[in-house]
């Protein structure tokens, strides 16, 4: 992989939780920082979820190595996110990360 191939800026995002007026929480996400990407869209599928038919599109996302970054965390692409639903240590060379995710659309 060549360094010009991360051509897209994306925002990892990790979620918090902040208290409502009514005694519980709300899950917000916050922005943990900004790196350079690679995005291929790998699958996409179609299922239907409470009567709704909702498209489910499948990306895989390389980045460069950060130890921080975890499953639990988003990546957030212009106006799309992506939850993140694995992670590949590719070679275990901590060189470069496969993020594969979801997109709800």
């Amino acid at each position: 992989m060549k360094i010009g191939d991360l051509n897209k800026y994306v925002t990892i995002q990790y979620p918090t939780r902040v208290s409502d007026a009514m005694g519980g929480f709300t899950t917000t996400w916050a922005d943990w920082g900004n790196v350079w990407a690679a995005l291929w869209p790998t699958t996409a599928k179609e299922i239907a979820l409470n009567g709704q038919a909702t498209m489910t599109v499948t990306h895989k996302i390389r980045i460069r190595y950060r130890a921080e970054v975890k499953p639990f965390y988003r990546i957030k692409y212009g106006n799309k996110y992506f939850s993140i639903t694995s992670i590949v240590n590719i070679n275990t060379e901590n060189r470069w990360l496969d993020l594969l995710c979801n997109e709800v659309v």
